[in-house]
């Protein structure tokens, strides 16, 4: 599911609560409507549309019994800066995924199902610990990022700030023409032109032929 239409989703307070309690246990309508204090049958249409993007299931028991718990691990990402506002969904990675491709991050957690319950009690304590460590990391980029473009936005003026930093960001990874600039950071082609005419009269950009790129 797009991460916009799990953002409606999960805005309704009652699918929220409901994902709360189905994290401690499995649990059938009856139990969610008292914990919730609605209506079975309101509890029934928020299953059905949680159940329809895929984040929970179900089964019955041998008395018949519908229980209801959530089916996969999903992160929901919001960010909103005066230079960004996007939403990401990511579910986790296999446990083969190869972590030396990360460029700026090292982690030498290894996982080993063979191992007895206090080793695999001793991983878990150490993979929370990085976990906060990620997003104490994850928060200090998000500011210096936040830092760089304030910088960027008082260096060009009257240029939208949100713009040029789109643009540069682009740039800063490969070469491009006009046209996929224009898809790239969702602006019109005469937008980004102006733009990026006024950036190389600064010699900030360089044209070769229909191609941009940062200048030296």
């Amino acid at each position: 599911m797009d991460s916009a239409d799990l953002l409606d989703l999960l805005g309704n307070a009652n699918r929220r609560r409901i994902l709360r309690l189905l994290a401690r246990k499995p649990c059938y309508v009856t139990e969610i409507s008292e914990y919730l204090g609605v209506s079975p049958k309101a509890v029934i249409d928020h299953l059905r549309k949680l159940e329809e993007a895929g984040l929970v299931e179900s089964r019955t028991d041998d008395r018949r019994r519908k229980y209801f718990s959530i089916s996969r691990n999903l992160r929901l990402e919001v960010s909103v800066s005066p230079y960004n506002f996007g939403t990401k969904s990511a579910y986790p990675a296999s446990s083969g995924v190869d972590m030396a491709s990360c460029r700026y991050l090292s982690i030498e957690i290894e996982t080993d199902r063979t191992a007895d319950l206090s080793e695999t009690a001793e991983t878990l304590r150490r993979l929370e610990e990085l976990e906060n460590e990620l997003s104490l990391a994850q928060r200090w980029v998000q500011g210096r990022l936040a830092d760089v473009r304030e910088r960027i936005a008082e260096e060009i003026g009257d240029a939208d700030p949100r713009l040029v930093t789109d643009l540069l960001a682009v740039l800063a990874d490969e070469e491009a023409d006009t046209e996929q600039l224009s898809r790239l950071v969702d602006a019109p082609p005469p937008l980004v032109e102006e733009v990026l005419d006024g950036l190389a009269s600064r010699g900030v950009v360089v044209r070769d032929g229909s191609r941009w790129s940062l200048g030296e």
